[in-house]
Formats: C-alpha cells, structure tokens, sequence
C-alpha cells in the first residue's frame, strides 16, 4: 500500500513539472521611468503643482505592479539637482535614482516623495544616459517611459538619441506622457516614441494606464489577406512584420485559416508600430501598422491570388529544367523564375513571360484571375543534330521569311553539336577550320518538329 502511495506521488509530481514545462513563460519587462522633476514642475495643474499630480498618480499605478514576477522597474530623474541660475543650467542633470528591480517600488516612493523640482529639461541626455541603466541581457523587453512637461532644454536631440537606443536594440520604442504641453511642444516630442497627451490631471491617470498595459501585455490580431471580392480567404503565404521605425525583424510567420476557416489569432507586442510585408508574388507591403492593447485588432491586406501553370507539350521529357522568367507587364525587371511543368501563386493581374528554349519564347499580356489557374502550354521542343565532320566556326539561325535571327553559336572545338529547339524552320551556317577563305562558308536548312530528333552533316 505504501509503495503505491508514493508511486501516485511521483505520477502527480511528473506530472506537474510536465504541466510547467509546457506553460510558455511571459518575457522579463524591464520599465524604466524617465521622470521629469525640473523647475516648471512646480507650476499648478488643476488645484495643485504637476509634480504633486504626476507623483500621487504614478505611485497609485506602481502599486498595482508590486509583487509581479516578469517585471523589473527603475527610475531616472531630471532636473532635481542643480537650480536653474540666470544665463545657467545644468545639461548634465539626471541620475538614475533607483535601479532596477522586482522589489524596487518602495525606493521610487520614496525618491519621488523626497524630489524636489529646481533645474532644467536634459531629454535627450537622460535618454542617453539610459542606455546604461538597462543590464545587457538578450531575451528582455526593455521599456522606456517618458513622463514631461518641457521640451529639450539643452540644444540636443531627443529624437536621434532615440532613434539610436532602438536600432542598437536597446530599448524597444519609448513612451512619451506629456504633461500638460502646449500644441507646438507636443510635435517635438512625438519623433522620440509612442505620444501620449494628458492635457489634465483626469487624463493623466487614464493615459498612465494606458501606456502601462501596453507596455506589459501582448495584444490578440489577425491579419485577413482579402480576395479580388473582399473575402478573408487567401492563405498559406509567408509573412514578415518588422518594427517600423528601426526596420529590425520582429515577427516570420506562414498565414494560416484556423478550423473554422477563419484567419488565425496572432499574439503580437503593440509596442511596435509594423512594416507588414506579405511574401506574394509580387509582394504586398503595408505601412504604420499600429496595434490596439487590450482589444482584438483586425490588419486587412488586399491579396488576392490566381496561379499560372507552364506547361510543356507532350513528348520527349524535359532533361533540362527549361526555366520560364515571370515580369510585371510591361515592366523589365524579372519578378520570379517557375520552371516550366509546375504551378505558382500569383497576384491577380497582367504578367509576361520569356521561356528560356531556343530561341527565347515571348508570351505578353498572361491574365492571372483571382482563384483560377492560367495554363501557358509551349511546345514540345525537338532536337537538331550538327555533325560538321571537323571543328569549325558557325552559328545556328531561326528563318524568319527573309530575316535570319540568330539562335546559338556553333562550339568551334566539337566535331558535333546538339540542340533543343522549338519547332520551326532554321538553318546552319558552318566553315571547317581548315578552310581559309570566306566563300567556302556552307549552309543547310533544317526543320525541327516536336518530339524528333534530326541531324545534319556538312
């Protein structure tokens, strides 16, 4: 009885560290709070100086994070230490106060409770002194929020330091609260992150949640790739989301219809604004893709799609893996190589082909319909022998009425040459290398049928 008991034990230990093992595990979030405590702090907002406001809402705030196990916080203050003096301010004024922790709430309550507003509004240098207050450490997501109610003080810019935290992967994008700013100010501040205006105390607090939810939860979206008529039903593409601004990849995904037959439901950070390219052919790029936190987000893209099939007649089999060039119409540069005898995926519209035989085979004006397939059937080439009996110089020629249209070149260190050619009517123009004049050139004519093979000695 005993040994059963502790076999059931060990089955339901197993068994919870299974269940654990397959609970995906949320990212560290590392917050930091870049927070304005320079002298126009002191100016009353509503019944009470900014700073009494910004510091009662956010600590209100901090203390629904406390206890959270994916999320560390710090705070770097502005503007605290050195008193603005006439002709005179300190750009080096901002010191990261608390460093980050999963315990350190109580220290910015008590920093912020102590902080008293008298220099001036560095941005761009506490931002770049930011850099240093994250850990180097791969797999966190690491947050900046900016709360102020100035703009850059010190001749510098906020908005290129920023730009450099996120393309060295640094920080993801900035939040910015802006604290009762004047129209003019707030368009400075919108290039440095995510803009947020909280023109009064009561929208403080609902923009501070705001961005604070945004900031640690992940967002449900699905990305519809919509028929010539609108219906959400294309699927099965490869899809790249990059972060916007930076360019970085963020997402590779291959679209998929869930059992239902719907789109289905992506989990994606809406930190980022998105670069949304959908691998069609031709591509399909959508720009500023912004995410909703907190709400299911539908992304629409047109994409309908029509296939074309190259195929080749019936007869000998192609050894040679005769490719076919696809372009835009009208359009030179090459957009995809299908080899001849299979099916691809294209947008819906107006395509023209060059199959590569010989000679080259033009097809303009190929129509690709949304959910139908265009089959482009070529000829079945044949083959051309050339057996001059010694190397020399020549050249193969379609006969086209009057005009001769050059095919291939004859090789001048082979007694034989082998062609595939469409069918049609073609001559060879041959001069043994032993012959030194001009007039003992020979030329004899040839016509190539599919599936047959002739040759043709000099």
């Amino acid at each position: 009885m005993r040994s059963r008991t502790i076999l059931l034990l060990l089955l339901a230990s197993c068994s919870s560290t299974a269940l654990l093992a397959q609970t995906p595990q949320k990212p560290l979030t590392r917050m930091l709070f870049v927070f304005d405590a320079s002298n126009s702090m002191n100016a009353f907002w509503g019944n009470q100086p900014k700073i009494n406001t910004a510091r009662e809402l956010l600590l209100e705030s901090l203390s629904e994070l406390d206890g959270r196990t994916d999320l560390e916080l710090a705070l770097r203050l502005y503007g605290h230490q050195t008193p603005i003096e006439p002709g005179k301010q300190d750009c080096d004024d901002t010191r990261l106060e608390v460093p980050f922790s999963n315990t350190s709430i109580p220290g910015m309550r008590s920093v912020l409770n102590a902080v008293r507003c008298v220099g001036t509004t560095p941005i761009a240098r506490s931002l770049e002194k930011a850099a240093g207050d994250f850990p180097d450490e791969k797999g966190v997501r690491n947050i900046i929020i900016l709360i102020t109610d100035g703009i850059e003080a010190c001749d510098e810019d906020p908005c290129a330091v920023s730009r450099a935290l996120q393309a060295r992967g640094i920080v993801l994008k900035p939040f910015v609260i802006g604290v009762g700013l004047e129209d003019d100010q707030k368009y400075s501040l919108r290039c440095v992150g995510n803009y947020y205006d909280a023109s009064s105390p009561e929208l403080f607090e609902h923009v501070l949640d705001v961005v604070v939810a945004q900031a640690l939860n992940n967002t449900t979206a699905q990305i519809d790739l919509l028929t010539e008529g609108g219906k959400a039903t294309e699927t099965d593409v490869a899809m790249t989301l990059y972060d916007q601004r930076t360019g970085q990849l963020r997402y590779q995904l291959v679209h998929t219809l869930n059992e239902r037959g719907l789109p289905d439901t992506l989990t994606l950070d809406p930190v980022f604004t998105y670069r949304l390219v959908v691998h069609t052919i031709p591509e399909v790029v959508r720009e500023n893709v912004v995410l909703k936190p907190g709400i299911h987000n539908v992304v629409q893209v047109a994409a309908g799609q029509g296939a074309l099939e190259v195929k080749l007649g019936t007869g000998l089999a192609d050894a040679y893996g005769t490719m076919c060039i696809v372009r835009e119409h009208g359009k030179g540069t090459t957009l995809h190589v299908q080899p001849v005898n299979t099916t691809d995926r294209y947008r819906t519209g107006t395509y023209d082909l060059e199959i590569l035989t010989l000679p080259r085979m033009l097809i303009p004006g190929v129509r690709i319909e949304q959910s139908r397939t265009n089959t482009v059937q070529i000829p079945q080439e044949g083959v051309l022998n050339v057996q001059p009996g010694a190397p020399g110089d020549g050249a193969l020629f379609l006969v086209d009425g009057s005009e001769r249209r050059w095919v291939a070149d004859l090789d001048p260190r082979s007694p034989q040459n082998q062609f595939r050619l469409l069918p049609g009517t073609y001559e060879v123009n041959y001069r043994s290398k032993n012959a030194r004049r001009t007039e003992y050139s020979l030329t004899k004519p040839a016509t190539v049928e599919s599936g047959r093979s002739i040759t043709l000695t000099f």
